[in-house]
């Protein structure tokens, strides 16, 4: 079983400011009908995203369809 550092965990907050994105950018990407949904889960009510998942969907995003 790995350990969770809690520094890999961003919360939607900290992620629209990496991304540079509205925090409502954030919550609307994580909505089941996203089309290109954020890869995040909730703890409780609280969703939080992996920073290495996030960097690997950004990369899938890039490429060309």
């Amino acid at each position: 079983m790995s350990t969770i550092n809690h520094t890999d965990l961003l919360t939607p907050d900290e992620l629209a400011a990496r991304l540079k994105v509205p925090l409502s950018w954030v919550y609307d990407h994580v909505r089941k009908r996203a089309a290109e949904r954020l890869p995040g889960f909730k703890l409780g009510k609280y969703w939080r995203f992996r920073e290495s998942d996030v960097i690997e969907w950004l990369n899938g995003q890039s490429r060309p369809r």
